[in-house]
């Protein structure tokens, strides 16, 4: 298990000099990448490194397998849907994750959703610049940067991101990247349907009336989080993403054929291998809450792949 906690851990250099450094650049971890580094940065090193590929300490359980769910035919069979229901009940129970295959969302879509986070973080440095903000105030529509919690988090993770509300208050069309801007739209809307029927389910699952969650106002709000991971030097000495609970009801996560997502299940972490158009599913800490523990908020990670020889 990863634990990037540094009580008692102090480094011995200017750390803050070297984030001020590395932030005041405004290309991120890709422009440490295109920059031709051979080692990773000492603000990206774990405490412990070797706890990330430690066989002694919680090991990665291949075994077992995150459950896979087909929501196939679920608005026109009655029985078919009634499976599926106690299917998300127990995925929801034990993982607090889960993926699902024939959601309606065509994997054309889902491919061009990769490809404009893609093409927006492999766009000219002087034009993504333009985009870079630490502004959390909500006045900038679209948030470009690296590590949102850059100054205070003990370790700097390998990755870039950018982030932007689409709901209930979607930005105008000329708010958003170029790159990304048409796709932005088309998988808000796409992804908006689908979060109604997933809420469908998960108030069924609870023996409740469909609309229950949705009444409730828990499928009114849309944010889209982009993570983008270059290839590492090295990965094994530092992290994508630490180990966390999401902080909202769900999370709709679309992986690329990477992989490197970790799930917590019975105190070991399982890899969670991708399926080609595929959605992962996770109970965020407000189910979590609203549910009175019965969905549970599990904590995963996302290791710092290195892509290419």
């Amino acid at each position: 298990m990863v634990n990037v906690s540094t009580s008692g851990f102090q480094p011995d250099y200017d750390r803050k000099a070297e984030l001020t450094a590395f932030d005041e650049t405004k290309t991120g971890v890709k422009g440490l990448v295109d920059a031709g580094i051979t080692e990773v940065p000492r603000i990206f090193l774990l405490p412990s490194p070797e706890n990330l590929n430690s066989n002694n300490d919680e090991p990665c359980r291949s075994e077992l397998n995150l459950p896979t769910i087909d929501l196939a035919g679920i608005n026109e069979d009655p029985v078919r849907r009634k499976e599926v229901i106690g299917k998300v009940k127990d995925a929801l129970e034990s993982w607090g994750f889960f993926q699902m295959v024939n959601h309606g969302i065509p994997i054309s879509i889902l491919e061009e959703m990769i490809k404009g986070v893609i093409r927006f973080h492999e766009q000219e440095n002087e034009v993504k610049k333009q985009w870079y903000t630490r502004d959390a105030s909500g006045k900038s529509r679209v948030v470009y940067n690296s590590n949102f919690d850059l100054y205070v988090a003990p370790v700097t993770n390998w990755r870039d991101s950018f982030y932007c509300t689409m709901a209930p208050n979607p930005p105008q069309p000329h708010e958003l990247p170029p790159p990304c801007r048409d796709i932005l739209v088309e998988y808000s809307s796409q992804v908006m349907k689908l979060g109604y029927c997933v809420f469908e389910l998960m108030s069924e699952a609870l023996g409740l009336n469909p609309n229950h969650l949705s009444n409730m106002g828990c499928a009114e709000g849309l944010a889209i989080l982009s993570h983008y991971y270059p290839s590492c030097p090295q990965p094994e000495l530092t992290i994508g993403t630490p180990n966390h609970t999401d902080n909202d009801f769900i999370t709709i996560l679309l992986q690329d054929q990477m992989g490197g997502l970790q799930v917590l299940y019975q105190n070991q972490w399982t890899d969670v291998p991708p399926i080609p158009g595929a959605l992962v599913v996770n109970a965020g800490d407000l189910l979590q809450l609203i549910t009175n523990d019965k969905f549970v908020s599990s904590q995963h990670k996302v290791l710092a792949n290195k892509v290419g020889p």
